[in-house]
This record gives structure tokens, C-alpha cells and sequence, in this order.
């Protein structure tokens, strides 16, 4: 007949458990100095955009009072966004902001779509480079872009339009969009147009069939994203319009010479769509580089 006996404890070396402690401590340390770094820059983000939003719905008078409370205790109101709102240009500027925005986001959407999928899916000697040059367009100043194309303009026949303004963010958006729409392209294996076309596919039906419904959700956020920077952009839009200024160019012409609600208003007016449409498209960002998101 066996013998069971009870399991010894193993004891660990005092010095052993000190350094478990000191490294468990560190370990510690660094987290929650990883965790107070993350809401410092929260913070710094967000409350400009909470004060923003507290001063664009409440009353002009409470704008310009002093000291200010904080939320919930301001007394909201629909007044300062209905002034700024009701202000000589506002209604034609979103008019015309949305106009250049919507034809940025064709033109350089049907651009940037087969210069991705080239860049992404063909080698050729320099092919690094070429990204490289795409995205080191986007460092060049506007003004380099924006007054030589105001002469061109104003030769054409088409200075202060609503399309000289849209063929301007082409310009400063269509960089960025090729290097994301690239990456939703690398994102997809190769090896699924292969196998539709070991199936019978011609390359036009692989890509058409396979391919696009997976790249469509990425063609999507890059659209928005270049809808987003269209609408945010004042400096070229402010040389290029005269008559038909969009909404930041109109905001930006009126600053000087408008009140704190009205500031306030069009800062948030402004601001929201960027945030909604930032905060759907952000996976890609990451991916820019044809990293495959997880």
C-alpha cells in the first residue's frame, strides 16, 4: 500500500521575491503613468471642444457674461446657434461648402481608386519612393498651390467658383487618399484574385466580384475623410472666393468684426462633422501603410 503524502511548499529566496516586487511595482508605475499620459491628452482635446459646445448652445448674453459656470448649470439655448445661423453668408457658405466637398470627394475618389490599387498591387523599380513623393506633396505650404492656381484661374474663366475651390482640394486631398486607399487595397490578399482566377475569372471579374465588395467599407471612409478635410480647409478657399466663400472662408472673413457668439457657434458648426466622421474612418488611418487591420 502507497503512502500519499502532503505537497511541500517551495520556499522562494527573499532576494527573488524582492525583485518580483520591484519589478511588479515598476510594471505598476509605467501603466499608470501610460493611463494619466492617455487622459492628459484627452483632456487637452476635450475640453476646448466641451467649452465650444457648452458656449454654442446657450444664450449670446451668458456668452458674454463673466465669471462662466460649467454644465449642467449654464442655461441652454437654441439663441447663439440660431443667430449664427441667421448671419448675412452663413446659408449659402454650407451651400457651397457641401458643393466643394461632394465634388473633392468624386474626383479625387475616382483619382485616387486605381493609383491605389496600382501602388498596392504591382512592383515596379522606385515604388517606395513614389509613395514617399505622393505623401511629401502634402508638406508643401498651400499657398504654393493655392496663388499660382488663382492666376490660372482667373485666366480660365473660372476664379471665385464653387469648382476652382473643388479642383483646389483635389489637389491637397488627392495625396493622402491614394496612400489610404492604397491600404484598404494591400489590406485584401492577393490570393483571392488568384483563386477566382483559377476559377474561371478574368482579372476585371476578380476584381469586380471579389476584390471590390471587401474594398468598398474602405473606399467609403477614405471618401469621408476627404469629405471632411474639403470642408475644413479656409486658406485656399479664402484666395479663390470672393462672392461664393465657403462656410470656413465666410466665418473667417466675418471674425474679425463678429461677436463671441457668433464665433463660438460657427467654431462648432464647423467642428462637428469632423469629429462624426473621424471617429468611423480612424482603423484606417492606422493602416495607411498596407498593414492588415486586425
Amino acid at each position: 500500500m502507497s503512502v500519499q503524502t502532503a505537497p511541500t511548499r517551495v520556499e522562494l529566496d527573499p532576494e527573488v521575491l524582492a525583485l518580483h516586487r520591484r519589478m511588479r511595482r515598476r510594471q505598476q508605475l509605467r501603466r499608470g503613468f501610460t493611463y494619466v499620459l492617455g487622459v492628459l491628452i484627452a483632456l487637452w482635446y476635450l475640453v476646448p471642444i466641451y467649452f465650444i459646445g457648452s458656449m454654442a448652445f446657450t444664450t449670446p448674453d451668458y456668452v458674454r457674461a463673466y465669471p462662466k459656470s460649467v454644465l449642467p448649470f449654464i442655461p441652454f439655448s437654441l439663441d447663439t446657434m440660431g443667430f449664427f445661423l441667421r448671419s448675412e453668408g452663413i446659408i449659402p457658405g454650407v451651400i457651397n461648402s457641401i458643393v466643394v466637398a461632394v465634388f473633392t470627394l468624386v474626383l479625387s475618389t475616382l483619382i485616387a481608386a486605381p493609383a491605389g490599387y496600382a501602388v498596392s498591387r504591382f512592383l515596379f523599380p522606385g515604388r517606395d519612393f513614389f509613395r514617399l513623393a505622393i505623401l511629401a506633396v502634402r508638406a508643401f505650404p498651400v499657398v504654393i498651390l493655392a496663388v499660382p492656381l488663382a492666376v490660372v484661374f482667373i485666366a480660365a474663366g473660372i476664379f471665385d467658383t464653387v469648382y476652382a475651390v473643388g479642383l483646389m482640394h483635389t489637389a491637397l486631398t488627392l495625396p493622402t487618399t491614394v496612400l489610404v486607399i492604397g491600404s484598404v487595397f494591400a489590406s485584401i490578399p492577393y490570393e483571392l484574385e488568384e483563386a477566382a482566377m483559377v476559377f474561371g475569372c478574368t482579372p476585371f471579374q476578380a476584381f469586380r466580384h471579389v476584390v471590390l465588395p471587401l474594398v468598398l467599407p474602405g473606399i467609403a471612409a477614405s471618401a469621408i475623410f476627404t469629405f471632411v478635410m474639403s470642408w475644413n480647409e479656409v486658406f485656399a478657399a479664402s484666395i479663390l472666393t470672393v462672392q461664393n466663400r465657403t462656410l470656413p472662408a465666410q466665418v473667417l472673413f466675418a471674425l474679425s468684426n463678429s461677436s463671441e457668439a457668433y464665433q463660438f457657434a460657427g467654431g462648432f458648426f464647423m467642428m462637428v462633422p469632423a469629429l462624426i466622421f473621424i471617429f468611423f474612418i480612424r482603423r484606417y488611418l492606422f493602416n495607411m501603410w498596407g498593414q492588415v487591420t486586425k
